[in-house]
Formats: structure tokens, sequence, C-alpha cells
């Protein structure tokens, strides 16, 4: 009898159960599956042969991956062999996925069913896994669940940067959202400012433009030879602007107030910024088509190429379509509608868009689309799994798109396409190894920076570890210094004083006794009485300048000098002492004199 295993895939590890010995006809009763639900009744049908969990997250995604791509892992290639009778052909092993089913039974060897009662079956390994498996919790089970699943989109969405298709997607979108938008709204401008000037509707046919002169203009007749200038310079057009500047002049438009042509003029003004969004818009989306499809965009151009990756849903499904599908891509309902009246299928789509059809000739424009068909679905195919993409290819492609026009109109014979791609298969190696060439220059510039930036951060580190240690020294020292300051006012024991002190303080005291030698010398024409009074006051003084006034007779200059360089054992108030005192004997002899 062939034993029933069943192989359930989880995000904890891999499970694998053997149903007892029951008739599968039995097992499709309604009885039968309402015992699923119970677990009592559930565990006397299945029973637990294996677990294989997994070591990590990142192991669990690898065999996630696996079985969705339908690749036999090797953690189940072990558990499988391990685990299951030698006797490959009594064994019939029950899978959910046809894909991993058929992968096992091509590289093992084992029977592989899908649906039926094994479906049944999963659903109550899913419903009772933390039962079944022990020491498994069906919070735990949960949060393993919800681990794998976001680890899994997110390797999914995950590709290189530079090259997402789906900003292309929603740009060009946008664009064509925009165009819609900016019509709708020109024609709004067109209808309100056309009160008021009906004339100007005829003259301009740009719609932008025509925005830009209504808010350019305003009142009509305010519009006088000077704003000439500016009206050239928005049509880009001599005449154009003087047929305007004529009409303003015998218009037969309704006069308007200026709270209304605000209104139009703010109007116009957002039109006109859109209008300039919409060409930003385009310029952006060329320079993502020239990163994402460059072979395709050289081909078709880059408006086409993105409705054909927006229509197909991404690159890489625009690049699985056969050239057939890829040639009647956007006409879905005229096919539809020609397949069930019987009628004439649709030549061309999104295709029809390039200029290659337009140029042909009516009876060729079927062959046309054709071609470029077959050549847009190598383009893509070449931009989707090419690891440097250049737009080499779609050159040469456009090229041989333009010698079948001219074969079909002049008969000359196009070159072959084995030649073409040797041609473009070297010019396409240099181009790979220059892109390559710069893109490593770039990168050497990003790390000489990083190197810089980090030298200069590692810099910045030490100086203020270093000067950590030097505050910490200055704040020790501020009050050492404090209390060194303090005693200089004193002599110190050797009779020196800090130079810096005594001449500051001399100074003061100079002033003030020039003050007492004013007074002195008027005390002294009263009389002479006061005089001795004067030096008994200070007696200290007169015997420290004794010795002072040899040295003053000698010579003055000689004694500023040593003062200056030398200060002798005298202190602020000595070194006042003796000025004042010279200066009083030379006033003293003078007054004698007179």
């Amino acid at each position: 009898m062939v034993l029933l295993h069943v192989l359930f895939e989880h995000a904890v590890g891999y499970a694998l159960l053997a149903l007892k010995e029951v008739e599968e006809i039995s097992l499709l009763q309604p009885q039968v599956e309402e015992s699923v639900l119970n677990l009592g009744k559930f565990h006397n049908i299945v029973r637990l042969v294996a677990f294989c969990p997994f070591a990590s997250s990142q192991v669990a995604l690898e065999n996630a991956n696996a079985v969705s791509e339908g690749v036999v892992h090797e953690d189940l290639r072990l558990l499988l062999e391990t685990h299951l009778p030698s006797k490959k052909k009594k064994v019939l092993l029950g899978v959910g996925d046809p894909k991993i089913g058929a992968a096992i039974q091509e590289e093992l060897g084992y029977n592989c069913q899908t649906g039926g009662v094994i479906a049944e079956i999963l659903r109550g390994v899913r419903l009772h896994f933390h039962n079944l498996v022990k020491g498994l919790t069906d919070l735990s089970a949960c949060k393993a669940q919800l681990g794998l699943g976001h680890s899994y989109s997110r390797a999914k969405v995950k590709f290189n940067v530079n090259r997402v298709d789906n900003m292309i997607i929603q740009s060009i979108s946008l664009l064509d959202q925009l165009d819609k938008d900016i019509n709708t709204f020109s024609m709004r401008v067109r209808e309100w400012y056309g009160y008021h000037f009906p004339e100007l509707v005829k003259i301009i046919n740009d719609n932008a433009t025509y925005c830009r002169l209504a808010q350019f203009i305003g009142n009509r007749r305010e519009l006088n030879e000077e704003k000439l200038e500016k009206l050239e310079e928005l049509t880009m057009d001599g005449a154009k602007a003087k047929a305007i500047l004529d009409a303003s002049r015998s218009s037969m438009g309704m006069d308007i107030s200026a709270i209304d042509l605000i209104n139009i003029e703010s109007f116009s003004s957002r039109v006109v910024s859109l209008s300039e969004y919409r060409q930003s818009l385009h310029t952006y989306l060329r320079s993502k088509m020239s990163q994402v499809a460059p072979s395709l965009s050289a081909l078709i151009g880059e408006a086409v190429g993105a409705r054909l990756i927006a229509h197909a849903g991404s690159l890489t499904n625009l690049a699985k379509y056969p050239a057939s599908t890829v040639q009647i891509l956007g006409a879905e309902k005229a096919l539809f509608r020609a397949l069930k009246t019987r009628g004439n299928t649709p030549k061309y789509g999104l295709i029809f868009h390039s200029t290659f059809i337009g140029r042909a000739a009516a009876k060729n424009k079927g062959r046309i689309s054709r071609y470029l068909a077959n050549k847009c679905s190598i383009a893509s195919r070449i931009d989707c799994f090419s690891e440097v993409p250049t737009s080499v290819f779609g050159e040469k492609l456009r090229e041989q798109v333009e010698e079948r026009l001219s074969f079909y109109e002049t008969g000359e014979i196009p070159r072959k396409n084995l030649d073409v791609m040797k041609e473009a298969m070297v010019q396409a190696e240099e181009a790979a190894a220059e892109i390559t060439r710069k893109l490593e220059k770039q990168e050497k510039k990003r790390l000489k920076k990083e190197k810089k930036r980090l030298a200069a951060l590692a810099l910045a580190s030490s100086e203020n570890s270093s000067s950590t240690p030097e505050e910490c020294e200055e704040t020790s020292e501020k009050p050492k210094k404090k209390k060194k300051q303090k005693p200089q006012e004193v002599p110190q024991e050797n009779g020196m004083e800090d130079p810096s002190i005594p001449f500051s303080k001399s100074k003061k005291k100079k002033s003030f006794s020039k003050e007492e030698l004013m007074s002195s010398d008027l005390e002294e024409t009263a009389g002479s009485t006061s005089l001795p009074k004067r030096k008994k006051s200070s007696p200290k003084e007169e015997t420290v300048n004794d010795p002072e006034e040899a040295g003053h007779r000698s010579g003055s200059k000689k004694k500023r000098k040593f003062s200056k360089e030398e200060p002798v054992s005298s202190g602020p108030e000595e070194a006042a002492g003796k000025s004042s005192s010279k200066k009083k004997k030379k006033f003293h002899k003078a007054s004698q004199e007179d």
C-alpha cells in the first residue's frame, strides 16, 4: 500500500507529516472534512514524522525564495532524503505548490501530488501546527510569519536604485495627466479672457504662450508701443507682436473690471507654472529612460518607450513579451472586438506614435510595425538583462529600421542582422569599458572624500581629548596665580618689585604731586612758615632722597633709564616721594631768588 506523506512549509521550518492508513475516498466525506477543525480527531488522521527548524531568519528567507522559485533547497533535500522511506515507489508526497512538487519529482524521484485531499490536510496542519510541534506557541509562530513576510517582501522590492522602472511608470502617467489638465485649463483661460480680447485667440495658437500673453497684457487698453519688445520676446515673432498691438487698438471685446483681471492673471500664472513643470518633468523622464532603458529610448524615443514599460507593468514584463504582443500592446480593445466579430485584427498599438510608422506608406504600415515590434522586443531584453546598459544596440537597431524603410521605398537591400550585431558588440564593449572606468573614478573620488572626512573627524576628536587636560591644568593654575598676585603689592625680601606695578602707580602719584606743588607755591608766596611742617610730615622720604639728589645732579637721563630697567629697593610710595621732593626743592630755590 502506498504511504501518503505531506510536506508543510512554515516560517519556522519544514514539517513532514504522515497520514495513517485511511482510504482517500473516505477523507473526502463532509464528516471527515469537519473533523479537521477538531484537534483530537485530526491527531487520529495525521502524525508528525520530522520537523526541521530554520537556523536563522536569513536561512528562512533563502528557503522561502527557493520554494517560490520552484527550487529544492539543501535543507529540504536533507529532510526528505533522511526521513522518507528508501523505496520511492511506495511513497506519495503531498505538496501545496505544483512548482516545488515538480522539482522534487525531477531531482529526488518521489511521486508528488497536489490539490484534492492534500489541500484539506494542509488546511488542518496550518490550523493546528503550533500544537503539532513541541515548544512552539501560537504567538511565536505568528511573529515568525510576520518577520519572514516583511523580509521576503523587502527582498523582492530591493533592486538597483538607478534602474528602477517604477519612477518611469509614474512619470509618464503624470505627464499624460498634465497634458490633459493643461489643455483643459488653457481652454478655460481662452474662453475667459476672450470676453475682453477675442482677437488674441486667432493670432496665438499655443496654449502656454496664450496664457503668458494674457498674464502680461491684462487690460488691452494699456497696451502700447513700449510693450512691443516684451511681446516679441513672448511670441518669438515680430509680426505676431505687431498684429497683437494692432488688434488691441480696434478690439471688439467688452470692458472688464480690475478684480476680474486679477483673477484671470492669477489663473493664467497657474497654467504657466504647470506648463513649465511639464517641461521639467519631461526632462527628468528623458534622463531616467537613458539610465533604465537606453536602447529602447534610442530606438523609438523616450515617451513611446516609457508608455510601453508602463503598459506592460515593468521592464522585465516587457522583456518577457513576444514581438507579436509588443506590436498590439495598447490596442487590446480592438483586438478582442476583432476576435469577437471575426474581423481584421489591429496592426499596431502604442508603437504607432513612433515616427517610423507615420513615414511609411499605407501599404507598408503593417510590415514596418511588425519589424519595429521585433526590434523593440530585442532592445527591451538587452536593457533588462545587461549589466552595463548602453545605447549602442538601440542606435544600431534604429539604423536597421531606417534601412528597412528605405528598402520598402527604393528597393535597396539592407545589411544582415548578424553583421550589424557584430559591430554593435564591439562598440558596446568599448562603451561598457568607458562607463566602468568612469564609475571607478567616481568611486575613488568618493573614497578619498570619505578618508578626508574620517581624518578630519579623528583630528577633531584628538584635539578635544587633548584640550580637556589642558583646561583642567588651567583651572588648577588660576587660583595659584591669584595667590601670587596678592603679595606683589608688598616689596619682596630682596627689595625688588614687579616693574609694571610701580610705574603705573607712579604716574598716578605724579598727577597728584603736581596738584600738591601748585598748592605749595601758593603757600610759599604767603609765607615760608609752612615749609618746615611739610618736611616733618615726610621725614622718611628725606632720608631716602638724600643719595638720590646726588644722582640727580650727575644726570637725570641716566637715572630714568636705570629706574626703568632695574628698579632699586623702593616701593611705589618711595618713587612718588622722590619725584615730589625734587620738584619741591626746585620751586623753593626759585622762590628764594625772587
